[in-house]
């Protein structure tokens, strides 16, 4: 099932193929201009050097060589040589009913699916998810629902930052709290009585120690490190209620948040590969010795940027930089674990693909593993990618924090957009008649497609300002607004279904319909551009541009009010529209109440 732009673009690729002009040049697009047509090509423009012709006389040939007439009447020519489509009456229809008969509401599975492994969420044991984890969340579950709409094998991971130095902290500092760890009844009593509360203030405590300079924390916590990584069943204890703690607070945050993972590893579960791949590195001759680290070297040759020593002369150094294996102390590093962990999938899942969704400040970071676990064989180098992203700022443009400059909670953020959805629901009379429990799940809903709309109709590698009053509103391009229209089909299609009224097939002839056709034409092309680029703001889009098209259709064309095939044809025409937008809705992980 092809979509409009694509039939119109097959039957002007045939024009120019008739009339001897290169075909590649013949694509057909959505319009720039809408008054002048629905749809464009400019081809005439980019040809006419190659053949010695003016781009208007490309363009009236083509014009009068066209005859697909039950797709769309001849193009008129604008400009220097714009050609402008407006397709016919039956093509809409057709195109609409085939939308309306499709479960997948007119975006079609991609012809060879792949396995694919998205990486997402990154929240750390000991730490509490915070507003920093909201755009990996919400990305990373946008990007995996819309790879698996498209028929590809999925497998959402949350990789929790599970292992490394901030675990030798929290040991250090839960050793200093005891006087020791090897009472071991002592130990398992505190352990029991553990929370995420004040594991998450006592590692910023220790974490700062070592940041101004207590050799003595950071020395005993990089031994704490080592011991855990290297098996010693005192620590790996500590380390598992620390664990447990964790995810257990996490696993709600998720939950509230909308995200679910397929896959709830971390760092640790790829440990156990570290020191066989170490030694696989080591027989490949890639491992180099460095000050008693061993490093990975992964720039290529001429490969290098200017780097300024602490004396103020600049030199020429590799780039990217080599990747730090084996620390002098001979722990596993951050890369090191990352490398592991593409390891393990590849044994595992044996993806064709997986994408990491992480902040655009890690590109270098994900550079230096990609390219070393290309030069190690682990992993085809276009088979990783890093899908960047920007931060969500406050209102002066600096990454967002509470009025007292810490780092806001996810479920804090949550709870102020639930309180602000109940505010505005009240404002607009809604759910005066719901229970109290209907109430909390819709203002709970409306609160996630506020927060969640506002991220996504962004491209992500852009930051934005958080502002929760305007991502609140029930106007404009907003979530609350999507949900609104929604419930508004819902409820006329339930009011159609009380009065034993039926949908019929779809016929397109008022000129209100039109555009309401189109836009559900337009959703193919937005799954498509969603899943090339990795780019769930696509979709964002069309939500907007379809609630549009159809408040525009509901204020023009009555459809409980007419009659006969009007009525039935108006009817399915909505049920089309509500089926399309809940998917795509879906795909951005939001969830439409049934009534509001």
């Amino acid at each position: 099932m092809k979509d409009l732009a694509s039939k119109l673009t097959a039957a002007n690729q045939a024009v120019f193929e008739a009339l001897g002009l290169d075909p590649k040049h013949a694509d057909v697009r959505r319009s720039d201009r809408p008054d002048l047509g629905e749809f464009q090509a400019n081809g005439a423009l980019a040809v006419a050097k190659a053949v010695g012709k003016k781009p208007q006389e490309v363009a009236q040939s083509v014009a009068a060589g066209w005859s697909a007439d039950e797709l769309a009447p001849a193009p008129t020519i604008a400009g220097p040589g714009f050609l402008n489509f407006k397709v016919t009456a039956q093509a809409l229809t057709q195109r609409a009913q085939s939308i309306a008969d499709d479960p997948n509401a007119g975006a079609p599975p991609v012809e060879a699916p792949r396995r694919v492994i998205v990486d997402y969420g990154g929240p750390n044991v000991a730490k509490g998810m915070h507003v920093g984890h909201l755009r990996a969340s919400i990305i990373g579950e946008s990007v995996k629902r819309i790879y698996r709409f498209r028929g590809d094998e999925v497998w959402g991971d949350a990789h929790f930052g599970d292992w490394g130095f901030q675990m030798g902290l929290v040991i250090t500092a839960l050793e200093d709290e005891l006087g020791g760890i090897e009472d071991r009844a002592k130990l398992n009593a505190r352990l029991k009585t553990l929370t995420l509360d004040q594991l998450e203030a006592i590692y910023p405590t220790y974490a700062q120690r070592v940041k101004a300079g207590d050799i003595g924390v950071r020395d005993r916590a990089r031994k704490a490190t080592a011991a855990l990584q290297g098996g010693s069943e005192l620590h790996r204890t500590i380390w598992k209620a620390m664990h447990d703690v964790s995810m257990a607070a996490q696993k709600r945050d998720f939950v509230s948040l909308g995200v679910d993972f397929d896959l709830w590893l971390g760092e640790s579960d790829a440990d156990p590969l570290i020191p066989e791949m170490v030694r696989d590195l080591e027989a490949k001759g890639l491992l180099e010795e460095d000050q008693g680290a061993r490093i990975l070297r992964v720039a290529g040759p001429g490969e290098t940027k200017k780097k300024r020593r602490e004396d103020g002369t600049v030199v020429e150094v590799e780039s990217p930089d080599p990747l730090l294996v084996v620390s002098s102390e001979g722990s596993a590093m951050y890369g090191t674990t990352d490398l592991a962990t593409i390891v393990q999938r590849m044994r595992d899942q044996k993806p064709d693909l997986i994408l990491y969704c992480v902040d655009q400040r890690q590109a270098d970071h994900f550079e230096q593993v990609y390219r070393a676990a290309a030069k190690a064989g682990y992993a085809p180098r276009e088979a990783l990618e890093h899908i960047g992203f920007g931060t969500m700022n406050g209102p002066d443009g600096t990454p967002f924090k509470t009025r007292a400059g810490g780092v806001l909670k996810l479920q804090d953020l949550i709870g102020q957009a639930e309180e602000k959805a109940r505010a505005r629901l009240k404002e607009n009379e809604i759910g005066a008649d719901f229970s109290a429990e209907e109430f909390e799940d819709v203002a709970h809903k409306v609160a996630i497609a506020a927060i969640k709309f506002a991220d996504l109709s962004n491209f992500r590698g852009t930051s934005y300002v958080f502002d929760l009053d305007r991502f609140m509103s029930f106007e404009g391009k907003t979530g609350p607004y999507l949900l609104y229209q929604a419930v508004r089909i819902k409820s006329v299609l339930r009011k159609a279904d009380e009065q034993g009224l039926k949908a019929g097939p779809i016929v397109i002839e008022h000129d209100a319909e039109r555009p309401l056709a189109l836009a559900l034409d337009a959703f193919d092309g937005a799954v498509r551009a969603a899943y090339d680029k990795k780019a769930p703001h696509f979709l964002a889009e069309h939500a907007h541009n379809l609630a549009q098209a159809f408040s525009g259709f509901y204020a023009n064309c009555p459809i409980l009010p007419s009659e006969g095939a009007v009525r039935a044809s108006r009817l399915a025409l909505a049920a089309a529209t509500l089926k399309q937008l809940v998917v795509t809705l879906d795909l951005l992980g939001i969830d439409v109440p049934e009534r509001m």
